[in-house]
């Protein structure tokens, strides 16, 4: 049996990671939230690692709110860096291997080309900045890691993307949505079989890791293309980034090269429509 600890249980990909773990039987996965296992007090961690048996800790605990964490700068570092150091401490104490989730937002959008995990990070905003050191606080710490940079993620559980347009088009005939920043829209449920497929593996290619569904499209792009499937009658207008007022800066282009996880894993990485599809059956909003 393989005991597999999963933070920030209540989130969507932990949701998604719940859904599936039902074809493993050889798999025992403990979800915890953070009234469960707070990640930020290095002392409930220690003490929960030692009462328990663990092989795998997939870290999905994150802050996540990237304009919110401007202003909270010192939550935002606290969860993302030293939760994700308190993690690999005991990991490393209790011989568990770390598989953590970080973000495109590493990058500062100004190539031209998918960001392969040899490329330099330059986070342009405290969300990506605070990732960005949770990622050096584990390598320092952990040999046995793997750190999963993944986009724009979403599903039927939680709050975003998605679920946020077709809220909204219950309620508005036209609908803004930026066009200029181009990224890779990343279903969860995908992003969860990848993740199991690694604690079913039992290999030690250790490292980073990036993962998205395929293809790179805009927000515009993405938002188009629920409402089409979904059929849902809103008037949608293409805007710039300086047109829509936000606290942090975002890369302008954040597309994943996925060829390392592709090779080291035989992962099948499907297109962003067929998931997005997929999602939309799960919520029920097609059928």
């Amino acid at each position: 049996m393989i005991n597999v600890l999963v933070t920030g249980g209540n989130g969507q990909l932990a949701s998604c990671i719940k859904d599936l773990e039902v074809r493993y039987k050889d798999l025992n996965v403990i979800y915890t939230g953070s009234k469960d296992l707070d990640i930020c007090d290095s002392n409930q961690v220690q003490t929960f690692f030692s009462k328990n048996t663990i092989n795998y800790c997939v870290n999905c605990a994150a802050y996540t709110a990237v304009d919110k964490a401007e202003e909270e700068q010192e939550k935002a570092f606290d969860v993302n860096t030293n939760g994700a150091k308190n993690l690999a401490l005991a990991c490393k104490k209790n011989g568990v291997v770390l598989i953590h989730i970080s973000t495109d937002f590493v990058f500062d959008g100004n190539k031209a080309k998918p960001y392969t995990e040899e490329d330099k990070p330059n986070p342009v905003n405290v969300y990506g900045a605070s990732k960005l050191q949770g990622e050096l606080e584990i390598q320092n710490t952990l040999k046995e890691h793997f750190i999963i940079r993944t986009s724009w993620l979403y599903s039927e559980h939680g709050h975003n993307f998605m679920k946020t347009m077709l809220r909204l088009a219950e309620t508005r005939d036209e609908i803004s949505v930026v066009s200029d920043q181009i990224g890779t829209p990343t279903y969860a449920g995908d992003l969860a079989e990848v993740i199991l497929k690694i604690t079913m593996s039992n290999n030690s290619f250790y490292g980073f890791y990036h993962y998205s569904n395929r293809g790179e499209i805009s927000w515009y792009d993405f938002a188009k293309e629920i409402f089409e499937l979904s059929h849902k009658q809103v008037k949608l207008h293409p805007i710039a980034t300086e047109v829509y007022p936000a606290a942090a800066k975002r890369p302008r282009y954040s597309v994943l090269d996925k060829t390392k996880i592709k090779d080291l894993f035989a992962t099948n990485i499907p297109w962003w429509r067929d998931s997005l599809v997929k999602a939309l059956l799960k919520h029920k909003v097609i059928n």
